[in-house]
């Protein structure tokens, strides 16, 4: 199933490892077949993994960009979802842990991804502030 991309200009995205840069207008593009595609507002860079959430997003992010070297990135994964489990009381959050979990397990990335966005947005709305880096409600892949 092609996976269709509505691009803004300038916009910047990473495919299949590769950092693409859309031209001067906008644009579409569309992928035939399977391949790991994140735009660029849910790219974190390294400086930006400062809470706990954002400790396991960091590392699904890895997974899914470099699939082949995940199991490098899996054992922190795995450490810092455990933690945050160890402190949330909040039984749907600690659903979408689970759900994370399985995803990886599965070697789903992309979907964990997704939801370990939703982890960043209970611990920001929890500590009362937005931070910088991935910001909420994206889709792509």
């Amino acid at each position: 199933m092609p996976l269709k991309l509505s691009l803004k200009p300038g916009e910047k995205f990473v495919l299949n490892g590769a950092v693409v840069q859309n031209g001067d207008r906008r644009g579409v593009l569309v992928l035939q077949n399977k391949a790991s595609v994140l735009r660029e507002k849910d790219i974190m860079q390294p400086d930006q993994v400062t809470t706990p959430a954002r400790h396991i997003y960091f590392p699904v992010m890895m997974m899914y960009l470099d699939e082949s070297g995940a199991e490098k990135f899996y054992e922190e994964f795995a450490t810092r979802l455990n933690e945050f489990m160890g402190v949330v009381r909040n039984p749907a959050v600690l659903q979408d842990c689970i759900a994370i979990s399985k995803h990886v397990m599965a070697r789903e990335y992309y979907k964990a991804l997704m939801l370990s966005r939703k982890l960043i947005e209970y611990e920001d709305e929890r500590l009362g502030h937005v931070s910088s880096g991935v910001s909420a409600g994206g889709d792509a892949g």
